[in-house]
């Protein structure tokens, strides 16, 4: 490659960073994604708990009512073969006996109708609030899937121009010394995608700390790269890159 002065190395990194800017951009945001993602199926999965914990209450009372029908329909049973049995007894004393036996089952009867009729009230009262969540669910589901198709699409998007930035960097990357481009990488792996930074108002952009007027004069030399004495980036001054009109 041919040797290129510090000022259009300087152009090409800068070119270079921008590209690594979005490239730093659109991967963090790829890292991101996942975990938004993560974040609202446990939202939504939790919401959906609500609504099964509704439905096993339901199921628990209609298994309650079943019980409590079951006993009904047995006790029920008892009192006709019970009535069935009376007109075979042979004294008032076994008579008075069976009407006694007859009435006491006839009363846990009552208690059981009694608590049948309870359990439809609350199985009634738990099927309006089942539908209310129901519905809840379903509309938390649409949204759910909706935002995950958002992700979907973004994350295609994202890999779409990454692969385009990718591109555009391996030609970029081969027009700059590998010794610096070595630097340069060893930098931006450490600085949050950040290698090369302007100085502006004789400050750092990547660490915001002033720049003595020496340091500033040495990088309008040109002679070779400067790094900044506090987060070691390089540094350049916009001024002497700008486009010629």
């Amino acid at each position: 490659m041919q040797k290129i002065s510090i000022k259009e190395e300087l152009d090409k990194l800068i070119a270079l960073q921008e590209i690594d800017t979005q490239l730093y951009r659109f991967r963090k945001e790829q890292d991101e994604k996942p975990k938004l993602l993560d974040a609202l199926t446990k939202e939504f999965e939790q919401k959906k708990l609500v609504f099964k914990e509704f439905e096993e209450k339901s199921k628990a009372l209609l298994l309650k009512r079943k019980g409590k029908e079951g006993e009904l329909s047995t006790k029920e049973e008892t009192i006709r073969q019970l009535k069935a049995k009376q007109f075979r007894v042979k004294t008032n004393k076994e008579m008075d006996a069976m009407l006694t036996e007859i009435k006491g089952h006839e009363m846990d009867k009552s208690l059981l109708e009694e608590a049948i009729l309870k359990i439809f009230d609350e199985q009634d009262v738990l099927n309006r609030e089942l539908e209310k969540q129901k519905a809840a669910v379903k509309e938390e589901e649409n949204k759910f899937n909706q935002e995950k198709q958002a992700i979907d699409n973004r994350l295609k998007e994202i890999e779409g121009y990454t692969k385009d930035l990718e591109a555009k960097r391996s030609v970029v990357e081969k027009q700059i010394n590998q010794k610096t481009l070595a630097q340069y990488n060893r930098i931006i792996n450490g600085k949050d995608g950040l290698a090369l930074v302007a100085v502006k108002d004789n400050a750092c952009q990547g660490c915001f700390i002033n720049v003595t007027h020496q340091i500033v004069n040495e990088i309008q030399m040109s002679d070779r790269i400067i790094f900044c004495q506090m987060c070691a980036r390089m540094l350049y001054i916009p001024e002497d890159h700008e486009p010629r009109q």
